[in-house]
């Protein structure tokens, strides 16, 4: 039987507070922080963190993997195979893109399990992440937060099986957006709550508890997705639940993730659960998905460095990652952009920073885009290479530069010389820095980011980051 074999969650570093957005717009704060993904971050990003973080806990190479989200960076190119691609899941992988709800993730499960339960799937990776902008001085600013989760759908190894599940499709519109808008859309907040989602949750919930004949003290947690704190728990007084039982949302921390959100406290959850327990999972949108699940074995809360890893932003910052206001242009040049057919020369260094190994002496080496290596640096044996990996080694810094006219949304630019573990060096940039703390040898990992956008192609690459302490 399938069932849940790991987790990976991504919280973006950096976080808003809400009093400073209700201070910008003379409104009322609902307290606590959002999450905001970075200038250089987009849902696709995020997933790949995640996905890279779940696939370090699985056992096995998947051979699918699903993509949900409601802010796909293209509306006609596939998603999933830019993840899949970013984590060296091999050209004969199922890819899809499941869009357009608030309920893709639990869809994209739904799915997931039934391969894997048929046979067609060995395992399956769903990637969920969200990006989701709220109108300036909106409800959704304060609200919205940026993140991204991932589960590992498989027969081995598996930490939480699936018992039994419950669906339910309504055509209530609550929220939405059509390819016109920029800006989530909502109808009014208590002909939401009170039409849409509270009698579709508690129809959902209720005719899954039901089936399986089970009450509210069978479970220790339950995890569900609300649009905010307050709905969230009236819905939990209405079930029945204790406070005990409801796993904290975290929307004081880090903001209403969409897609993502049930998946991270669905993760939380088991991750702080016993053997034995079971946690009953829903999820709405445009109708919803409710599942029972048993947990096997204890998982250790491994993501909880991420919700504790911040750096606050103020929301002038905000404004400009986002581009929801103008600023001057950067008087330099703008960078050339790479054009297709050189994009896909180059697409293993692309997708996932892939260099050579010399066969004579075992030195990796890594060249820049559009160049090829054929003598080894070492050893000076031509052309007897192997590929290499540098995407998920570890890496120090050799030196920097601090570019002050660097065309970037967080300046100053930092652009540094790096030397991998094991071998190999790499002129790349970093991100996610503070530049008061930067130093030469500090510890550093690779992340997957956009790099720029132009001619509507956006480009992504690898860049350096600081490990968190």
């Amino acid at each position: 039987m399938a069932g849940i074999t790991s987790f990976g969650v991504y919280i973006p570093i950096y976080r808003l507070d809400r009093d400073e957005i209700a201070q910008m717009w003379g409104t009322r704060s609902i307290g606590g922080q959002k999450a905001v993904a970075g200038y250089d971050e987009d849902a696709v990003t995020m997933a790949v963190a995640a996905a890279r973080q779940c696939l370090t806990h699985h056992q096995f190479q998947p051979d699918g993997l699903y993509f949900a989200t409601t802010t796909a960076p293209y509306q006609e190119k596939q998603s999933a195979a830019i993840v899949a691609s970013a984590v060296k899941m091999g050209p004969h992988t199922v890819t899809a893109d499941i869009t357009n709800s608030l309920r893709a993730g639990t869809t994209a499960l739904r799915t997931a399990l039934d391969a894997v339960d048929a046979g067609s799937a060995e395992s399956v990776l769903v990637a969920v992440s969200d990006c989701r902008l709220g109108a300036p001085k909106g409800m959704h600013e304060q609200l919205f937060g940026d993140a991204a989760a991932c589960l590992a759908i498989g027969r081995e190894g598996v930490i939480a099986d699936v018992e039994s599940s419950y669906c339910l499709n309504s055509d209530f519109t609550g929220v939405w957006r059509t390819t016109a808008d920029r800006f989530v859309k909502s109808g009014e907040g208590r002909f939401v709550e009170e039409q849409g989602y509270q009698p579709i949750m508690i129809e959902t919930i209720s005719g899954l508890m039901k089936a399986g004949n089970f009450q509210p003290e069978d479970f220790s947690k339950i995890v569900f997705l609300a649009s905010d704190s307050k709905s969230h728990a009236k819905l939990a007084g209405k079930l029945g639940f204790k406070a005990a039982q409801i796993q904290d949302p975290f929307y004081d921390r880090i903001g209403n993730t969409g897609t993502a959100g049930t998946m991270i406290m669905l993760s939380a959850a088991v991750g702080s659960a016993k053997p034995g327990d079971r946690i009953l999972l829903a999820n709405y949108g445009d109708g919803a998905d409710a599942f029972v699940l048993r947990v096997t074995r204890a998982v250790t809360p491994f993501w909880e460095k991420q919700i504790n890893t911040t750096r606050s932003i103020d929301y002038g910052t905000y404004l400009n990652w986002r581009n929801l206001m103008q600023l001057e242009a950067p008087s330099l040049p703008s960078r050339g952009e790479p054009s297709l057919s050189s994009r896909w020369r180059q697409r293993q260094v692309i997708s996932t920073l892939s260099g050579v190994k010399c066969r004579n002496c075992g030195l990796p080496q890594i060249h820049t885009l559009g160049q090829t290596i054929r003598i080894c640096i070492g050893c000076q044996t031509k052309d007897d290479f192997e590929p290499y990996c540098f995407a998920d080694k570890k890496a120090s810094l050799f030196t920097y530069a601090v570019d002050h006219l660097q065309p970037t949304k967080n300046p100053p630019g930092l652009n540094g010389v790096i030397d991998f573990e094991g071998g190999g060096r790499l002129i790349c940039e970093l991100t996610d820095y503070d530049l008061d703390h930067v130093e030469i040898g500090m510890p550093l990992e690779m992340t997957f980011r956009r790099l720029s956008q132009g001619e509507g192609i956006i480009n992504y690459f690898w860049k350096a980051r600081p490990i968190a302490r």
